[in-house]
């Protein structure tokens, strides 16, 4: 756990998602600014924040607790997304963007929980 929450594979590909987000987001209507606009960016803000917040912790079973809460942010990403291609709300070449990178975090939180897992029985 030496090294910088920077250097995670999971917590970059995380940013990726926000920025993509948040570049999603400017299309959506104006009366949507405190709804769905509102509560998709701050999930998407919650993944990287909690990653980098766990990886700052002192041993792995709080970054595993912080890893859990940034996997339940991205389910929530997940749904809004949804909600937002329902809703027909931005472009759909950023909403695939978005999703696709929305999973690719999620299996890569998925598969470091399981790591951190293993790491926490083996102290």
């Amino acid at each position: 756990m030496g090294q910088s929450f920077r250097e995670l594979l999971v917590w970059q590909r995380a940013m990726q998602l926000c920025v993509t987000v948040y570049r999603l987001t400017r299309e959506f209507p104006r009366e949507e600014i405190y709804g769905l606009t509102s509560q998709i960016r701050r999930a998407a803000v919650s993944v990287p924040s909690n990653i980098a917040e766990g990886q700052g912790r002192l041993n792995p079973g709080e970054f595993r607790q912080f890893l859990g809460i940034a996997r339940g942010s991205i389910c929530e990403v997940q749904t809004q997304l949804e909600i937002a291609r329902a809703l027909q709300f931005g472009k759909s070449e950023l909403l695939d963007e978005a999703e696709s990178l929305s999973h690719e975090v999620g299996k890569m939180i998925y598969s470091f929980l399981d790591s951190l897992k293993d790491q926490i029985r083996e102290n």
